[in-house]
């Protein structure tokens, strides 16, 4: 969800022969983990790898403005002083675009992982099966990983081998400026889609801008609110078939088209600042923290960060349905990592993906830096969280949508040019009126399918 990932942040979300798929974690024809620089050779996926005791230096790719990845690889080379990190970063567009041909020439040994479906075809990520047995991951919620499976050649997704893992699972919803809910009289959130929008009217009339969002580069984050009211006006089930590559799915469907029809009367009545095509996502975020605007769409990967920048200023919560007592629906997705299926030091990259799960300081640092549920076991340790705090709104609203089993995937994540060539386009025309609703939606099929026939 994507995280912008987003997104997932999406934070969102990108990038993406026929041969055979790399092998799970090691050599051809041995199923076990290879050893990490230093370690030990494991007889059996039973025992799962370590980093050793000997130096390693780990080089990372990860997104820049999104501080949880290296306040966990800090906190990891506290506890095993052996692993150095060598770390680059760029925004996730950048990864998007650069992805295929990192992995392949100057592969790290973990990687911000955009859309994967090409990555796995192309036999750029290694399988995680053999860790996941040797760790346990697959005795987690399945639908924690759901997302990170696809079958061979990398369709479909949500089945198949395991190519990725999270360092948490994010949720998107609304964030809202409480001093200026306060302005219009909204004491609580909205409940219905109705009274969001006669929120935004008031913000409208009374000179704040109704939603800040971003729209500009490659990454258009109208995407966020258009999925949101996607959910609110139909089922999220052929959301996710869509998304998944299921045969004869469509994103062109009567409830969608109410939805994208939603958004451009939106756009129409001006609730979104007048410049949103041309700002981008820590401009949007910029603005936000200044108090420019009341609404935002956006992940909870920003919770940690609103409740230190914006100390009790601001509330969460998830896009509310059509008709009161409806279900709760969200965007929600790992922050995805993958190993290179050449990465010099697979074995300490995946040790550090499960620490990451059930170090109980590591899962602290996911809800204090990332503000949201850690991955890993159903019973693990979890960290309070004072009720005062965004982050605590961010954790609510998740168990919420998982009690409602309203979780998606993030619309960018359908295929990997389908965000940057079709989705933010087609969102930009929208916004300066060359596109309508239905043409957007035409266009984003049309789009979709050329791009499976193609691969």
């Amino acid at each position: 969800m994507a995280r912008h990932v987003p997104p997932g942040r999406a934070g969102v979300a990108l990038v993406i022969a026929m041969g055979t798929l790399a092998a799970a974690c090691a050599a051809p024809g041995n199923n076990s983990p290879q050893p990490a620089a230093g370690g030990t050779a494991t007889s059996s996926v039973s025992a799962a790898p370590t980093c050793g005791s000997a130096p390693i230096t780990m080089n990372g790719y990860f997104e820049t403005g999104f501080p949880i990845a290296k306040a966990l690889t800090t906190e990891f080379t506290k506890q095993h002083p052996n692993v150095t990190w060598n770390i680059r970063e760029d925004q996730f567009a950048v990864i998007t675009q650069n992805a295929p041909r990192v992995l392949a020439d100057n592969p790290p040994d973990l990687m911000r992982l955009p859309q994967v479906s090409e990555l796995v075809k192309d036999n750029l990520l290694k399988n995680l099966d053999g860790y996941a047995q040797a760790f346990g991951w697959d005795k987690w919620p399945a639908s924690q990983l759901e997302q990170l499976r696809l079958g061979p050649g990398g369709r479909p997704r949500g089945e198949g081998s395991l190519y990725a893992l999270g360092l948490n699972f994010s949720i998107t919803g609304v964030f809202y400026n409480k001093k200026l809910a306060a302005q219009i009289g909204m004491a609580a959130p909205p409940t219905t889609l109705a009274e969001l929008d006669q929120a935004l009217g008031k913000a409208k009339s009374a000179g704040i801008t109704p939603i800040l969002q971003f729209n500009g580069g490659a990454t258009g984050g109208l995407a966020f609110p258009l999925q949101n009211l996607m959910a609110s006006y139909g089922p999220t089930g052929p959301i996710n078939d869509w998304i998944f590559q299921k045969p004869g799915a469509t994103i062109d469907t009567p409830s969608n088209l109410q939805a994208a029809q939603h958004l451009e009367r939106w756009i129409k009545a001006g609730y979104f600042q007048k410049d949103v095509n041309a700002v981008d996502y820590a401009t949007m975020m910029s603005r936000f923290i200044d108090g420019q605007g009341l609404f935002m769409f956006n992940g909870d990967w920003e919770s940690g960060n609103l409740d230190k920048q914006m100390p009790g200023n601001v509330g969460f919560s998830l896009m509310p349905p059509v008709q009161q007592g409806g279900k709760y629906t969200a965007m929600s997705a790992p922050l995805a990592f993958g190993i290179a299926a050449n990465a010099k030091n697979a074995d300490c990259a995946a040790f550090f993906l499960n620490w990451v799960a059930t170090d109980k300081r590591a899962r602290e640092i996911g809800v204090e830096v990332g503000g949201s549920h850690p991955m890993g076991p159903a019973d693990a340790y979890m960290p309070a969280v004072a009720s005062d705090k965004v982050t605590a709104g961010t954790l609510a609203a998740g168990a919420d949508v998982a009690k409602d089993d309203g979780a998606m995937d993030f619309i960018a994540n359908a295929t990997g040019a389908i965000y940057a060539k079709s989705w933010t386009p087609g969102l930009q025309k929208l916004v300066a009126g060359q596109e309508t609703a239905q043409e957007l939606l035409k266009t984003v099929q049309a789009d979709y399918a050329g791009q499976l026939e193609g691969n």
